[in-house]
């Protein structure tokens, strides 16, 4: 079960905390990308949990690297979604702050996984003649 913790615990933590984290705790655009990253990942019936979890990664009570584990034992996602819902998490808010979190921690934070690289493979020209564009005017 999460573990709760009293108002009076968080700003105990809270006050210990370097600005930036906690900057990116109540941020707008940190709960923007956890709406997102459900919405996304269809997690959305999760999303108060999920934004606790993040938040006990902020104030330093969760480790960044348990954060994919724990999606998966305490929330009960399928192993695949956890893993995409703790990548973009890591990309989008950890990440961003990881030199903070890797003082709290002391541990590195790992980049994000990079996406797979994408091809563009050219088409071949067609082997017939070559015809003239009847929409377009010559050029003189």
């Amino acid at each position: 079960m999460l573990k709760k913790y009293t108002s009076e615990q968080f700003w105990k933590l809270y006050e210990k905390l370097p600005q930036e984290l906690k900057d990116a705790l109540f941020a707008d655009e940190t709960g923007n990308n956890i709406y997102e990253v459900c919405q996304r990942n269809e997690t959305e019936e999760n999303l108060e949990d999920i934004v606790d979890l993040v938040g006990q990664v902020l104030a330093g009570v969760l480790a960044p690297d348990d954060f994919q584990e724990t999606l998966i034992k305490e929330l009960k996602l399928e192993k695949e979604v956890a893993k995409k819902t703790a990548q973009e998490i890591n990309r989008f808010i950890f990440y961003p702050v990881r030199t903070d979190l890797e003082k709290l921690y002391q541990t590195k934070v790992t980049a994000p996984e990079k996406p797979a690289e994408v091809v563009i493979i050219p088409r071949e020209e067609s082997a017939g003649p070559k015809k003239d564009d009847t929409y377009r005017e010559p050029v003189e």
